[in-house]
């Protein structure tokens, strides 16, 4: 009889069929696999000659219509002076071993497969099973033994891929419909849009070749389905086996689920699912895991196979409303729900901290997945800052003289652990001197330790204490938890292992505190390190301009393929003008009457508009002199913190049949300049009142000063480059579509500048000039 293959680990095979218990409420230790594996360590040292550890093993078991290909390595194999074998297993845990304990039944059934297959592959009549349990920590450790025949192990492997089964075969069924439907599936619109057959034909040969392509794909050809629809039919040809979809903000994952959506309804039969922030997604009202009893996390494991292959059964397209709707019904947590159907589905959409985060990373993602998998990273020049933002660290005083504080009687090993790491910031203080700053071309060497051992205090006492701190405010108002400054000090520890050429350190003394940084300067090193793991990255974007900066700033080797498209519009479409007024800080006052009259003509003509600032101050301060001298115009003012439905209130007030002007106030480089869709008439016309510079501070500066040493422009790399793309960005709000067309209003005498002019898109090139 044929038989049908799946290939899956030992641990994935006995998680899913032996895991059960609830969710562990509150705090996990951060440090846990790198505790693991030292656990690992400390067992496989005390093996004596003869012995072996990381023993690969693999095995085939036919049940029914399929055949099981079953590997992973066990611990350790071990031999006695006899000949006869033991198996053992090795399991590191957060509390002190109880001599007690039985052993979870999931951890006996990891080392009972590796038994089985050595038994069957040396026909040995029995063996010996270990279950040894090391506490996090320390060295404190428990072996638990069991003589197993090999009768009893083949009835138990038999036994566990019984209950794999019914998920496996709802798995073939679905690859068999999903194969057809891909090979079936045409491009869902009925003509390319301007460049975009060549766009989708370069991602489809990259992802075939194993390549990466850096793409600049302006508004309007398609960019969402020009690397998805590709990707997938890559899947269906076997070139790949899962595709992430990676965004920066939720307007771009919504985007992506339409574009899924509508590949379903053109027939296509593909796991999509959208993953949302564990904050969004707890049905809790406060929004977090706390110690006290969650019904969705009681009781977990005992239900999440049905859930899973309910929802996969029933469901292509997995949205947040989707997998709350499975979660309520089988009452599981919905985020930890989320995670562990990502693992089964074909295309991921999420944030890019699930991929480049060492913090969040998918971390039970395979090597072997990892491989075969395709990155589709949308508004790729977030790469830049999101990748410093990751890959850089910080630490401030005052929770640590809190800390030491609450801690003193009640805890004197944590107090004194948080007062050394006090006192050192004291001595940073004094270091940083009269003007209050210092920096670094290397960490501080006594740091390490100090946190260390802070980490280690702080960990015993959040896994030992009936009712932690974590939740609890110290005695200062607005200090960090325990929690909060654990987390900051695993932060701190990790960056430490990155540290290179490519940081710097520096200190600053804040309103009394202390603030230590460990800043990432180029990520670029570190994100193409984290990209190497897949088969193929596809980063693209409408301002990944110039090329050249982003290729560097994002790690492109020589191999890796560029692509620069034409806009599918054309120039009639944008009527460009430059207002050729200073926005620079200190001229702003002086520019407040020429940008509220500016803005009146601009929005002279029935329509809707924006208006886009470098700053709320400088916001607030031309709508107050607007709003008192034009009354009459109908007025929107982006507000900070705006929650999603003000979000959505906002952008809704932009409708086709506004009677009356409509003009909208918002942030340049905000969450209204970026990724926004008002195509036809709910936009007329866009302002951009200066060229985007980032602020001028000590981190800036650093940037300028890096990137100048390694013999490139650091001006241009610290401020003007970003600083364009968030014009770019903002003005790409308004041309969304063929039979788009308006104004745009370039509020700043640089703009008529070589450096700036040449760094616009083409078709804003040839502008007029307004007097």
């Amino acid at each position: 009889m044929e038989h049908t293959e799946i290939t899956l680990s030992v641990r994935a095979l006995v998680e899913f069929a032996y895991s059960s218990g609830s969710l562990e409420p509150g705090f996990r230790s951060g440090a846990s696999m790198a505790e693991g594996t030292r656990s690992h360590q400390l067992i496989q040292k005390q093996y004596k000659e003869g012995d072996r550890k990381e023993v690969y093993l693999k095995t085939g078991i036919a049940y029914g219509e399929l055949l099981f290909q079953i590997d992973g390595r066990c611990d350790g194999l071990l031999t006695a002076e006899d000949g006869s074998l033991t198996v053992e297993e090795i399991k590191s845990m957060a509390g002190i071993p109880d001599p007690a304990l039985e052993g979870k039944e999931v951890h006996w059934a990891q080392a009972y497969m590796y038994a089985y297959m050595l038994a069957t592959d040396l026909e040995l009549p029995c063996i010996q099973v270990k279950l040894t349990y090391v506490q996090r920590g320390s060295e404190a450790q428990y072996s638990l033994y069991r003589e197993m025949s090999r009768e009893a192990l083949t009835a138990f492997a038999l036994e566990t891929v019984s209950r794999y089964a019914p998920y496996a075969e709802m798995m073939v069924r679905y690859k068999t419909k999903r194969g057809e439907s891909i090979t079936n599936l045409s491009f869902p619109f009925s003509a390319y849009r301007p460049g975009q057959r060549h766009f989708a034909a370069a991602v489809y040969t990259s992802i075939a070749e194993g390549a990466n392509l850096f793409a600049q794909a302006p508004t309007g050809i398609g960019k969402t389905m020009s690397t998805l629809f590709p990707a997938v039919k890559a899947l269906g040809e076997g070139k790949v086996a899962g595709i992430f979809y990676l965004t920066a903000k939720t307007v771009t994952r919504i985007a992506a689920q339409e574009a899924a959506s509508m590949l379903n309804r053109r027939g296509l039969h593909l796991h999509v699912i959208a993953l949302t922030a564990k904050e969004k997604a707890c049905f809790r009202e406060e929004g977090i895991c706390g110690t006290d009893s969650c019904a969705y996390a009681e009781g977990y494991y005992d239900r999440i196979n049905g859930a899973l292959i309910d929802m996969l059964e029933h469901e292509t397209l997995m949205t947040r409303e989707t997998i709350a709707g499975y979660a309520h019904k089988h009452q599981v947590c919905p985020f930890e729900f989320s995670l562990d159907a990502a693992y089964a589905c074909d295309v991921v959409i999420c944030d890019y901290n699930y991929i480049y985060d060492p913090r969040i990373s998918l971390k039970r993602m395979s090597e072997e997945r990892k491989k075969n998998t395709v990155l589709l990273v949308d508004e790729a020049h977030n790469l830049v800052d999101r990748g410093r933002e990751m890959y850089s660290a910080s630490l401030t005083k005052a929770p640590f003289l809190a800390l030491s504080r609450t801690y003193k009687t009640a805890n004197p090993r944590l107090g004194t652990a948080a007062k050394a790491v006090n006192a050192f910031f004291i001595a940073l203080r004094k270091i940083c001197g009269d003007k209050g700053v210092g920096e670094w071309a290397a960490y501080p060497e006594e740091l390490p330790e100090l946190l260390e051992n802070f980490a280690a205090e702080a960990e015993l006492e959040l896994l030992n204490s009936s009712s932690p701190v974590s939740s609890v405010q110290t005695e200062e108002d607005g200090v960090d938890s325990l929690l909060d400054t654990y987390y900051a000090v695993q932060g701190m520890l990790r960056t430490f292992k990155t540290y290179d050429e490519r940081y710097i350190t520096y200190a600053e003394v804040r309103s009394g505190d202390v603030y230590l940084k460990l800043f990432n300067l180029d990520p670029s090193h570190l994100l193409q390190q984290m990209g190497k793991s897949f088969r193929s990255q596809i980063l693209f974007s409408a301002t990944l301009s110039p090329l050249s900066y982003y290729r560097d700033m994002i790690g492109a080797g020589e191999e890796d393929y560029s692509l620069s498209l034409a806009s599918p519009f054309h120039k009639e479409q944008w009527q460009v003008s430059v207002l050729p007024v200073s926005t620079r800080f200190h001229d702003r006052e002086a520019s407040l009457q020429p940008l509220s009259n500016a803005l009146r003509g601009m929005v002279s003509k029935k329509g809707n508009y924006l208006v886009f600032f470098p700053s709320y101050l400088y916001l607030r301060n031309v709508y107050e002199v607007f709003t008192e001298k034009y009354p009459e115009v109908s007025t929107l003012l982006q507000g900070s913190g705006m929650s999603e439905p003000e979000r959505e209130g906002f952008l809704a007030a932009f409708r086709p049949d506004n009677p009356e002007p409509l003009l909208g106030f918002a942030v340049l480089g905000g969450i209204f300049s970026e990724g926004v869709d008002l195509p036809g008439d709910r936009l007329n016309g866009v302002m951009v009142v200066g060229v985007g510079l980032p602020q001028v501070g000590l981190e800036r500066n650093l940037l300028r000063s890096y990137f100048q040493s390694q013999g490139k422009n650091g001006f241009d790399y610290a401020y003007i480059y970003p600083g364009m793309c968030k014009v770019q960005q903002a003005g790409g709000r308004l041309i969304r579509s063929e039979s788009d067309s308006g104004v745009i209003v370039l509020a700043d005498d640089r703009f008529m500048q070589p450096s700036y002019r040449q760094l616009l898109p083409e078709e804003w090139r040839d502008y007029s000039v307004l007097t």
